[in-house]
């Protein structure tokens, strides 16, 4: 016969049963926790076409990224309207970390500004991982226009509107606001040619169809070097290494600045601990000597900023470049 329990023995059995049934649920969380990653391949979505400035630095860092995790990272291209497509299918996905993309001001901030309806909330539908870099745009003109001199561009412009053509990379993007900002500090009237993405605004821009064309220094850095394109101003406050000998924007038209920054992205929701393993083996790729020297050559700078630090920058550049769209013309459409 099984001994009648007292009150007390009865919750010394309650204690050790609990005791015994916690502890194994507490080393399983701990064990998912931990959970190592990646543990597959993993799809990285850039809102941009092959071939341009994104393009090229996502494939460095991927790369670098698959080399150290000894997991692959795919870069699937997903363009159309300004990173807007890329960026929404990043936000649709699973957060599990094995589809992450490229995110920043494009699609986080400028899309805002540029589109009444957005099928993602800019804000509030992404987890910002980590940042992965920075760099100026670049103003280039066809090789046979008759000046490469910002002061003589902005003249002629004035002295005839709209006879002239600058292409970006799309509606709505850093490129696209360079060209406004351009066309509204300046005073004079440029006329825009959006195109899905870069490289084939580069390639128009090669074969005469447009007169100049506003891309990420990377896209445009090589062409001006074989001298097949003109370099005619960055739109950076200071002048770049890379190109020493080329002005500013800023030095003909006082205030004017567009620095286009990247972060890398995953949809809304991730856990903590697999944010900090991914945003951890980011600022260990940004911090290879060999991923440097290449950023370096196409003029970007490597930036491993943190998930906060992102976060509160794209809140920045919010409160800063709405007001500049609003100014230069740009309206949601």
């Amino acid at each position: 016969m099984m001994p009648q329990l007292t009150p007390v023995n009865r919750r010394k059995l309650l204690t050790m049963l609990g005791g015994s049934i916690a502890a194994p649920c507490f080393v399983r969380r701990e064990a998912f926790a931990q959970e190592a990653w990646p543990t597959r391949q993993v799809k990285y979505v850039n809102g941009f076409p092959a071939g341009g400035a994104t393009d090229t630095l996502s494939r460095i860092i991927c790369q670098k990224m698959s080399d150290l995790s000894g997991q692959t990272f795919v870069v699937e291209n997903k363009a159309g309207a300004g990173g807007v497509l890329g960026a929404d299918a990043v936000a649709k996905s699973p957060p599990d970390g094995y589809t992450l993309g490229l995110g920043g001001i494009a699609s986080n901030v400028l899309a805002i500004g540029s589109y009444a309806k957005l099928p993602y909330d800019p804000r509030g539908d992404f987890t910002f991982i980590g940042g992965m870099w920075q760099l100026p745009n670049i103003l280039v003109a066809r090789k046979d226009l008759f000046s490469s001199d910002i002061r003589e561009l902005l003249a002629a412009f004035r002295k005839e509107p709209k006879k002239y053509t600058y292409a970006s990379a799309g509606f709505g993007t850093t490129l696209h606001l360079s060209g406004e900002m351009m066309n509204s500090m300046g005073g004079v009237e440029v006329n825009h040619i959006p195109y899905r993405g870069a490289g084939p605004a580069l390639t128009d821009l090669l074969g005469g169809r447009v007169d100049l064309l506003f891309d990420n220094l990377p896209g445009s850095l090589p062409s001006v070097r074989a001298g097949q394109v003109k370099a005619v101003a960055v739109t950076s406050l200071k002048r770049i290494p890379e190109l020493p000998d080329v002005p500013t924007m800023a030095e003909v038209l006082p205030g004017y600045a567009m620095t286009s920054w990247t972060a890398l992205i995953g949809p809304a929701n991730m856990k903590a601990d697999l944010v900090a393993q991914i945003s951890a083996l980011t600022v260990k790729a940004l911090a290879d000597r060999a991923l440097q020297e290449r950023y370096a050559e196409l003029g970007a700078t490597p930036w491993p900023a943190s998930s906060a630090e992102i976060s509160k920058f794209r809140d920045d550049e919010e409160k800063r470049l709405l007001p500049t769209m609003q100014a230069a013309g740009i309206k949601p459409g």
